[in-house]
């Protein structure tokens, strides 16, 4: 059965909105992982607009399950990293203007610069993930460079306007997944997924996670936290 990360970045998005301390992330990560959840996925952004460093010291005392850390391949970032000493960096790009992550890295691009950072992490006993499009190339190139780990960015597939189109994301994810065990990456996904279309990718099978946030927060307002992870756990696990 897949694991279930819950992203609470948007918990802190929330506390910060009125420059308090309620809701607190630390909190919902606790209520997360009683109710299910099998990581707990944080992104330390370069500019800190929801998760805060303090947040991050205190997610690693109290998380019992996994902290997987999302962060740019930057040396501040990865000097943080060794330091806190999460289970799994997942490397994302990062721009400030974004709302949220707007797609994949390009690992050929950067393979260079990429390589350095997964091996001054993975010689500090964390995983490494790298979080790509469902592109063949970014993933050949990924394993060239010894990542543990891809996640899938499934942005396209959410947000694609039609049927059709859904569905030839969809084959792009499925042939993407193949190619990683293949190489034998181990295979994580994630973005834009909801209570709707995330069986469609579960269905796929062999993505051994998804890192989900956006849409736990937003069902967590109306039915509470506690029920909008086991709701959404029960659907990774049982497509």
């Amino acid at each position: 059965m897949a694991r279930l990360g819950v992203n609470i970045d948007h918990v802190a998005t929330l506390r910060n909105a009125r420059g308090g301390v309620e809701p607190d992330p630390v909190a919902a990560a606790a209520i997360a992982e009683l109710a299910g959840a099998d990581q707990i996925t944080i992104h330390l952004r370069e500019d800190r607009r929801h998760i805060q460093d303090r947040d991050l010291k205190i997610l690693r005392q109290t998380v019992k399950t996994r902290l997987n850390l999302e962060m740019a391949a930057t040396d501040e970032m990865i000097a943080i990293a060794l330091k806190v000493k999460p289970e799994c960096c997942t490397l994302v790009p990062e721009k400030r203007a974004e709302l949220t992550t707007e797609g994949g890295l390009d690992v050929r691009i950067h393979q260079d610069a990429l390589k350095v950072a997964i091996e001054k992490l993975q010689a500090g006993g964390i995983i490494v993930s790298l979080f790509i499009d469902p592109d063949p190339d970014q993933i050949k190139a990924a394993n060239k460079i010894g990542t543990d780990y891809i996640e899938i960015h499934t942005g396209s597939f959410a947000d694609a306007p039609t049927w059709r189109e859904e569905n030839q994301e969809l084959i792009k994810i499925e042939n993407a997944v193949k190619l990683a065990r293949k190489l034998e990456i181990g295979v994580n996904a994630g973005h834009g997924l909801n209570y709707t279309n995330v069986k469609k990718v579960a269905a796929i099978g062999g993505i051994e996670e998804f890192n989900i946030g956006h849409s736990i927060m937003s069902r967590a307002i109306l039915v509470g936290l506690d029920r909008a992870v086991r709701d959404m756990s029960e659907l990774v696990r049982y497509a």
